[in-house]
C-alpha cells in the first residue's frame, strides 16, 4: 500500500510543477461554469421553476456535476495507450499491480486538481453566481462520502476502455460513448429527475447516476436523511461488484495480451 501511496504523492508533484499549465485550467474551468450559469439564466428567463426545480437550485446542481464530472475521465486512455504501443509487458513484470497502480496515479491526479480547479471554481461560485449552501449541514458529510465513492466508481468504470484495448484494434469510438454515456446518465448534463419516467427506471439500473446524481442531490436536500444512508450504501454495493468484475476481466486481458507494435 505504501508504494502506491507514493505513487500518488508523485503524480502530485508533478501535476503542479508547470505553473502555466496549472492556472490555465484553473481559468477554463472558471469560464466553463460562468458559460453553463448564463445559459440556465436563459433558459430560466421567462419561468420561475422547470420541473419543480427554482433557478437557485438549478444552478447549485449544475455547477456542483460539473466538478464532479470533471473527475470522472480516468487512466483508462493511458492503460490502452500502453497495451497499444507495447509497454503493458513491461509494467506486468514490475512489483506492483498495474491496474492498483495507475488508480493511485490518477487519484494524485484528482487531489491537484481538486486544488487547480475545484476549490478556485466553488470559491468563485459561491461569492459571485450564489449558489447555495448544502441543504443540511449535519448531511453534509454524507455528501462528501458519497461524491468520494461516485468519484471511485467513475475510476474503476474508466478501466473498460484500457481492458477493451486488449481485444480491440482501436478504442476511439469506445471513448467517444463512455464520454456521451457518462455525461447524459450520471446526471452530469441534466438532473436525472428530470427525465421521463421511463427513462429514469432504466437509469436506476444502471451505475451512472451514482457518480454525479445522486451526491448533488445530497446536497440539495433532494435525497436527505436515511435515504442518504441508503443511497451510499448502494453505491459501496456497485463499487464493490464493478471493482470485483474490473479484476475478472484484467484477469483474462493478461492471459490474452495482444500487444500492438511490442
Amino acid at each position: 500500500m505504501k508504494k502506491y501511496w507514493e505513487m500518488m504523492k508523485s503524480q502530485i508533484k508533478v501535476d503542479t510543477a508547470y505553473n502555466a499549465w496549472y492556472w490555465a485550467g484553473t481559468v477554463s474551468m472558471i469560464l466553463r461554469m460562468l458559460i453553463i450559469y448564463a445559459f440556465w439564466h436563459a433558459v430560466y428567463e421567462n419561468r420561475t421553476t422547470i420541473g419543480e426545480m427554482p433557478i437557485d437550485t438549478m444552478i447549485t446542481y449544475v455547477v456542483l456535476a460539473m466538478a464532479l464530472n470533471n473527475y470522472m475521465a480516468g487512466v483508462g486512455n493511458q492503460l490502452a495507450g500502453n497495451v497499444r504501443d507495447g509497454g503493458v509487458a513491461v509494467e506486468l513484470m514490475r512489483p506492483y499491480n498495474l491496474l492498483d497502480k495507475l488508480v493511485a496515479l490518477d487519484l494524485g491526479n484528482k487531489v491537484s486538481g481538486t486544488l487547480r480547479e475545484a476549490l478556485p471554481m466553488m470559491l468563485v461560485a459561491y461569492l459571485f453566481i450564489g449558489i447555495n449552501a448544502p441543504n443540511s449541514w449535519a448531511d453534509f458529510p454524507l455528501f462528501i462520502v458519497s461524491a468520494a465513492l461516485g468519484i471511485l466508481i467513475g475510476t474503476q468504470l474508466d478501466l473498460v476502455l484500457g481492458i477493451a484495448a486488449f481485444w480491440l484494434l482501436y478504442i476511439w469510438g469506445l471513448r467517444v460513448l463512455r464520454n456521451a454515456i457518462f455525461l447524459f446518465f450520471s446526471g452530469a448534463l441534466l438532473p436525472i429527475s428530470m427525465f421521463p419516467e421511463w427513462l429514469q427506471t432504466v437509469s436506476n439500473f444502471l451505475p451512472f447516476q451514482w457518480m454525479v446524481y445522486v451526491p448533488v442531490s445530497i446536497y440539495t436536500g433532494k435525497i436527505a436523511g436515511i435515504e442518504a444512508v441508503y443511497a451510499i450504501g448502494i453505491q459501496i454495493v456497485w463499487l464493490a461488484g464493478i471493482y470485483a468484475a474490473i479484476r475478472l476481466a484484467w484477469s483474462f486481458a493478461i492471459r490474452k495480451v495482444t500487444i500492438f507494435g511490442g
